[in-house]
């Protein structure tokens, strides 16, 4: 590959990488044509791209955007996504399948350096959809509660005054 066609690699990564706010790096040894098509067909749905590029052109454009890098080693994918979440989820299922494969080498999450057990607690979390369903769930819970409450008086308030009134019709 000739200088400026390196160039122009390293340029189009950096840009991609500002807008990111996860970078996954991964190890796809093991992993046949086949499969990788797969797990790049699964990223690519999801709004994730995968990389493959050598590894002195990738640190290259990582400390270019503005995150620093760490030394990569063997072969290595990186995945570039904006939802870190879900693309630590496809990466983790996807090597569930597959042998465990590709392996996580480590990653940058909002500028910050993570490792394999802190991305496997980044696939556990649930959806972004499912986090905002239980938020409405518990901002909704205690305002039923105060509507019961409030429902519960009133009722009580009713049957004091028909009370009241039975009472003077007696008298």
């Amino acid at each position: 590959m000739k200088r400026n066609e390196k160039e122009k690699l390293v340029t189009e990564l950096s840009e991609k990488l500002k807008g990111a706010t996860s970078l996954y790096y991964t190890d796809f040894t093991g992993l046949n044509v086949k499969r990788m098509t797969e797990l790049r067909r699964r990223l690519k749905k999801a709004g994730i791209e995968y990389v493959v590029i050598k590894n002195t052109l990738a640190l290259r454009a990582v400390n270019d955007s503005g995150l620093v890098g760490e030394k990569l080693k063997g072969p290595t994918g990186l995945v570039v996504g904006r939802d870190p979440v879900t693309a630590a989820r496809l990466l983790t299922d996807f090597a569930k399948e597959f042998e465990q494969k590709p392996e996580f080498k480590g990653g940058l999450l909002d500028g910050k350096s993570i490792d394999a057990k802190q991305m496997k607690r980044l696939a556990s979390l649930p959806s972004r959809e499912q986090m905002l369903a239980e938020l409405g769930a518990g901002m909704q819970s205690p305002m039923a509660a105060f509507a019961g409450a409030l429902n519960g008086f009133l009722s009580m308030f009713a049957g004091a005054l028909d009370a009241l009134k039975s009472q003077r019709e007696g008298a």
